[in-house]
């Protein structure tokens, strides 16, 4: 397995007593904490808030003009086209608008653009072919925020715009048109600058019909899947719009959501942000992705069941196509790769790759090679990229700063598209690379943990049962990732055909069944009998009737002592909580000391200490031993550090108990304790 860079917090979580006598459970109080959440005022609008957690939509610049013209249209019956994009976020909102203005009797004509024949965004084809049909209002969902040119040809024909987006904006490039509705606009005081396309567009019929809660009732479901599948942040409004959404689906489906779940074999009660990220999202975006957009969308708006069944299986039956093709491209992306050693972006193109699918591919390049990654779909002269960050690195700003070599660009910072000619593509690629080493992200841990579990009480049932208090998680609230180390791993063995392994581990004098998905018991590289680090996600597991702790792996590695060792010997006493578990009695002390030769020297580094562990000795407890012995004057050092430290004499007899390392030991012990049950 290959060797990853962890990060484990050996510092203890500064939980409040508040959010403790509020009834929480010890392990959901650790976690809020994590995440800045330190009073029950706080811990309760998180994970019970309300309706209140939504904000008036008239607190957005631009949404009185955008309500105007259109109940002026709704007054003068005017003819309206929604024009939307072609990903999940743009078909519920233009399925959501459509919906509203038929309701209110208006004649309304949906137009998602073909994204290999017309690209993203708005075209001056598809606006000629939209007032052929009588239209005189376009109102845009999650597109159009840069369509200066397009707005300017709108206009010339006698078509008004409204324009609703919620991607970046460029201040010296603003569209002029009837109404322009975006939080990302400069000026504009929206508390929650991350909604979604479809949650702007929630936005704005709310405006117009004034029962925000009604507004809620019929569109929440729209909204929920909308923003999980453009991986919007899950915090503030977002969270209460997707978790009372999932709600909705789960009540009362709409028979296309009804279709979708049953095809893709779902129970409806398990419905959670991560099913509609990981299967309903993907079968709606492939049909973007190759061109039949509108499958998704009658999909949606379908209100006959047999209808909805149908389109189900046709969607289902197109991401399988997709994924074909992706993994073509995959194959060829990595053996263009084949032996380089890339230090910044990667930006590949070819002539025959599927432009719908290269996002994909490009987001696999970018966790392949902790980089991030363009794959651009050349045709002709020009091509089309799908651009993916890692590490947060920000590409609107990269592209903004490469703009010269670029036709043109739009997106977010973690992901965007461009358009380049071939002939600049090299120079692109120059600039790009010499950006990003410019303004190169710090690095990040390749496992990153948020919390240390060192009391087994913390893995009980009803304390991982509280943590679905936390759902829907996603984007800017995730699944906590937890760790053990120094857990004895019991057992491993193959499941699933050799695909997946089993774990047995025991902390303290606890045992938990593990699983390590997509890793044979080979790739997990650790044996029974030895002692190991795992990171992981706690759930409960129901089989047969018996309800459990099961601990879902996401690394395991043969347990490394040298960070907290390295803590312990530095002095840092926020360690000296991870560090109580191996807080050494007398009989430890006697065996360091008698373990010493006369001319005994401490090691000059963290590695050579190490080495001098006596046999059988956790490493932990050896560095305490040595940093116990410091403090009584037994060892003593240049300026007081245990680096190369001698063995000394004191008169009197050392009091071991005395220090303040033992009794700070001794109380993270205790108060850990009580902590976990509530004292």
């Amino acid at each position: 397995m290959k060797k990853l860079d962890w990060k484990i917090p050996y510092s203890r979580p500064c939980v409040s007593r508040g959010l403790l006598e509020a009834g929480l459970s010890p392990l959901l109080c650790q976690v809020l904490a994590l995440r800045g959440i330190d009073t029950p005022e706080k811990a309760h609008t998180m994970l019970y808030g309300g309706a209140e957690c939504v904000y008036d939509p008239l607190l957005i610049l631009g949404m009185a003009d955008a309500r105007e013209r259109v109940l002026r249209a709704l007054n003068e019956k005017e003819t309206v086209a929604v024009y939307g994009d072609y990903d999940v976020d743009g078909i519920t909102a233009t399925s959501l608008v459509t919906d509203w203005l038929r309701g209110r009797g208006l004649t309304c004509y949906p137009y998602i653009p073909d994204r290999n024949e017309e690209g993203y965004g708005l075209n001056c084809s598809a606006l000629d072919a939209l007032r052929g049909k009588g239209v005189t209002l376009v109102i845009t969902v999650d597109c159009g925020i840069t369509a200066v040119e397009e707005a300017e040809y709108a206009r010339s024909i006698g078509i008004d715009m409204v324009i609703t987006d919620h991607h970046e904006c460029r201040p010296d490039a603003l569209p002029q048109v009837a109404a322009l509705v975006d939080c990302k606009r400069g000026g504009d005081d929206y508390p929650n600058k991350n909604l979604a396309g479809v949650g702007v567009a929630l936005k704005l019929v709310c405006a117009c019909d004034g029962d925000t809660e009604e507004m809620l009732r019929r569109y929440a479901d729209l909204v929920a899947i909308g923003t999980v599948a453009d991986v919007m942040p899950l915090t503030d409004e977002n969270r209460y719009l997707v978790r009372r959404g999932l709600q909705q689906i789960v009540a009362d489906p709409r028979p296309g959501i009804t279709a979708m779940l049953k095809e893709s074999a779902i129970e409806p009660s398990r419905l959670t942000a991560s099913t509609v990220g990981f299967s309903l999202a993907p079968r709606l975006n492939a049909a973007g992705r190759l061109g039949r957009a509108g499958i998704a969308l009658d999909l949606i708006m379908s209100r006959d069941p047999d209808e909805a069944a149908a389109l189900a299986r046709e969607l289902c039956e197109l991401n399988r196509q997709r994924q074909a093709i992706e993994n073509d491209i995959w194959k060829e992306a990595n053996a263009m790769m084949a032996g380089k050693t890339p230090d910044g972006p990667i930006v590949l193109a070819s002539d025959s790759w599927h432009q719908g699918v290269i996002g994909i591919a490009a987001s696999r390049l970018a966790e392949q090679y902790s980089l991030p990654a363009i794959i651009v779909c050349m045709n002709g002269d020009v091509g089309k990229g799908s651009c993916r960050s890692y590490g947060g690195f920000n590409l609107f700003e990269a592209l903004s700063a490469c703009s010269d070599e670029l036709i043109g660009f739009g997106g977010h910072a973690l992901a965007a598209g461009l358009n380049v000619r071939r002939d600049r593509l090299d120079a692109f690629r120059a600039a790009l690379h010499d950006y990003y080493l410019a303004n190169r992200p710090a690095a990040l841990p390749e496992v990153q943990c948020d919390l240390l579990i060192t009391d087994p009480e913390l893995l009980s049932l009803p304390n991982v049962k509280s943590l679905d208090l936390l759902e829907p998680y996603g984007n800017a609230n995730p699944k906590p990732v937890m760790c053990v180390s120094g857990a004895r791993l019991e057992s491993i063995s193959e499941v699933g055909g050799g695909r997946h392994c089993r774990m047995r581990i025991r902390l303290g004098s606890s045992h938990f069944e593990c699983i390590f998905f997509s890793h044979s018991a080979a790739d997990a590289g650790v044996h029974e009998g030895e002692w190991i680090d795992m990171a992981f996600t706690p759930k409960i597991n129901e089989y047969r009737g018996s309800v459990s702790v099961q601990l879902v792996a996401s690394a395991v590695r043969r347990h490394d002592p040298a960070a907290l060792c390295a803590a312990i010997l530095s002095g840092d006493e926020d360690a000296e909580w991870a560090a109580a578990v191996y807080c050494p009695e007398r009989a430890d002390f006697v065996r360091v000391w008698r373990a010493m030769p006369p001319d005994f020297r401490c090691g000059e580094t963290v590695q050579e200490i190490l080495r001098q562990c006596p046999p059988g000795m956790e490493p932990e407890k050896y560095c305490l031993c040595l940093m116990v012995l410091r403090e009584t004057g037994l060892l003593t050092g240049r300026d007081g550090g245990i680096f190369s430290a001698r063995c000394s004499s004191i008169s009197g007899k050392a009091d071991l108990e005395a220090t303040r390392l033992i009794r700070s030991l001794r109380r993270c012990r205790q108060g850990s304790m009580g902590e976990q049950h509530g004292h």
